[in-house]
């Protein structure tokens, strides 16, 4: 399903495919993993449903600074499954446009979860880039390392939330 201009990270997550969706939709626990620690998540908006806002902030101790995020669209989301965004159209899909650093260039981000055995779950993200540039720079940027970083927060948040089910 990948193609050459698509950047992909799929993990096996040792916590319940629910409880990843969980973590993955309510605003408070997704600024909890979203950004490689010591980054973090100062503010978020997010609008699950289609032509939906889907915004974030990431700030860090190296005075790094999304500046006010770029507001991107959600164009689909299926409870539990299936969750699809883009910055390359703003809320309502009205044409976005483009900012600096990471937002700079448009993509679209798919993220698909999966029941796997002993209750795991199957995780994959996928950004798709217009061109190889795009793609090339999200890569340079660190694309494997930062959001399998954030697999990886992703998958201690979820388990802990198991372990006060």
């Amino acid at each position: 399903m990948a193609g050459e201009l698509d950047l992909v990270l799929e993990r096996t997550l040792n916590a319940p495919r629910d409880l990843v969706w969980r973590a993955w939709t309510d605003p408070e626990l997704l600024k909890q993993w979203f950004a490689p620690k010591p980054y973090l998540i100062s503010e978020l908006e997010m609008d699950l449903q289609p032509g939906g806002i889907f915004r974030i902030r990431m700030t860090g101790p190296d005075g790094f600074d999304t500046g006010h995020g770029n507001a991107g669209c959600v164009l689909e989301v299926i409870d539990g499954e299936k969750l699809i965004w883009t910055s390359a159209l703003g809320p309502q899909y009205r044409p976005a446009e483009m900012g600096e650093g990471c937002e700079s260039f448009p993509m679209t981000a798919i993220v698909t979860l999966a029941d796997a055995p002993g209750g795991k779950t199957l995780y994959r993200a996928v950004a798709l880039h217009k061109d190889k540039a795009d793609r090339d720079q999200h890569e340079a940027m660190g694309f494997q390392d930062g959001w399998g970083t954030c697999a990886a927060q992703l998958e201690e948040l979820a388990a802990g939330l198991k372990a006060e089910a």
